[in-house]
């Protein structure tokens, strides 16, 4: 495990702080959940584009043609 020195605003981590006490966690476990959540996003991010970037609108359309074409179950509909 690492180290790191943080210097951030007093009252960020305050509010960091009272977060942290309201969820029961340390300050340190509250930062770390924060950071593997940021992470997170921007790396779905990043998939979702690598995958579009493979997309093919050929087979798109193919997988369309299979959807029936029906109306909606009656707790679907809008």
């Amino acid at each position: 495990m690492s180290t790191l020195s943080l210097r951030i605003p007093n009252s960020l981590h305050a509010q960091i702080k009272q977060l942290a006490k309201q969820e029961g966690i340390s300050i340190n476990q509250f930062l770390a959940t924060a950071a593997a959540e940021k992470m997170s996003a921007l790396l779905t991010e990043e998939y979702i584009e690598a995958r579009a970037k493979r997309a093919s609108l050929k087979k798109f359309r193919s997988v369309l043609k299979k959807v029936p074409d029906s109306e909606p179950e009656e707790y679907d509909r809008i």
